[in-house]
């Protein structure tokens, strides 16, 4: 038979051959050149817990491998995260209960932990960002965070309270204010009071969609109010049922000033922050919570995982679901392993 007697009723995939697509899969040089997510130590915040007293690392039970700092300690920990490539940290304190009031007065005390931490991180480190959480919980005495008025929290007045809390961080040198009280106005009220006192730079990180969930528990017994809480915060986090509602919370605080959008929890919350990056086009982060991580961490010491498979495919899930960076007690663990 002559080439011009072949026959010419080929298929498409007669002549392509069959779609395999474990081709880019076969080697480790072909799997990197066809990644389409990655995680970098650019991604990644570390969130470092603060206590009183000098020289003191104080370990958290239900968080195995993290600490309580005092502010010397945790000073070393920023030029640990500075070394490392770790962009940012989010400082959360561990008030005493001698402390804590109805109406959480110490988060306007400009000696109070998280101020003294800025302070003292700022003489030493200046390339690593300071983020600050603002809301009342670890200060109150019935572990809200809002102002608590009878059976209710008030919202107005707590945005008032946390406007000055806020002036009293940005004094102390706080880079980025991070709202995560979920008040309504709180992120135009409080763009607007920094405006109005000259740190127009201070940025808001928003805690825009932030829900009432199950995965908080160790975060309460870092900061000391698993204890002290009255209640629950279902009136005003939001319901875990709400997809629609995240949007609606992140364009008011978009309207309202802010600079990035936060989703907390992170991993049981992957389809929202998918969503708000997807819609808004906005810096979106995720917060890989206290019970995310305990959960991992008890696996892993059960051996019923690979504990570090486990960390970097959870982390890259959230660059897969739009995530601009991640906050996770993991960071700096993870900056060492992409490192080497």
């Amino acid at each position: 038979m002559t080439n011009d007697e072949l026959p010419i009723s080929l298929s498409a995939s007669d002549v392509a051959g069959p779609i395999r697509m474990r081709r880019n899969r076969r080697h480790d040089w072909s799997r990197r050149l066809v990644q389409e997510n990655r995680l970098s130590v650019n991604d990644l915040i570390w969130p470092i817990f603060v206590r009183d007293g000098d020289n003191q690392s104080e370990a958290i039970a239900s968080m195995p491998g993290v600490f309580r700092y005092s502010v010397d300690q945790a000073v070393k920990q920023v030029q640990r995260a500075a070394r490392l490539g770790i962009p940012a940290v989010a400082l959360f304190p561990y008030t005493d209960p001698a402390l804590r009031d109805e109406t959480g007065s110490e988060a306007l005390n400009s000696n109070n932990l998280i101020c003294k931490a800025c302070r003292a991180v700022k003489a030493v480190v200046q390339d690593v960002g300071i983020i600050t959480d603002v809301a009342l919980d670890p200060y109150t005495s019935h572990g809200h965070d809002g102002l608590l008025e009878g059976d209710e929290i008030v919202n107005d007045a707590s945005v008032e309270m946390l406007v000055r809390q806020a002036l009293n961080q940005a004094a102390a040198g706080a880079d980025v204010i991070a709202p995560s009280d979920m008040m309504d106005g709180r992120v135009g009220a409080i763009r607007h009071g920094l405006d109005q006192n000259g740190y127009q730079h201070v940025q808001i990180m928003a805690y825009s969609a932030k829900y009432a969930s199950a995965f908080y528990g160790p975060f309460r017994d870092a900061v000391g109010s698993s204890g002290t809480l009255k209640g629950d915060k279902r009136t005003y986090q939001m319901d875990p049922a709400n997809s629609d509602e995240a949007l609606r919370e992140a364009e008011l605080d978009i309207a309202e000033g802010a600079d990035m959008l936060m989703v907390k929890p992170g991993m049981p919350y992957l389809d929202i922050a998918r969503r708000l990056k997807d819609t808004f086009q906005m810096p979106t982060y995720a917060y890989q919570v206290s019970g995310e991580f305990a959960m991992i961490e008890a696996a892993a010491a059960n051996g019923w995982i690979d504990r570090e498979k486990a960390i970097l495919e959870s982390l890259l899930a959230f660059k897969r679901a739009g995530c601009d960076g991640i906050l996770t007690y993991f960071a700096a663990e993870v900056a060492e392993l992409i490192g080497q």
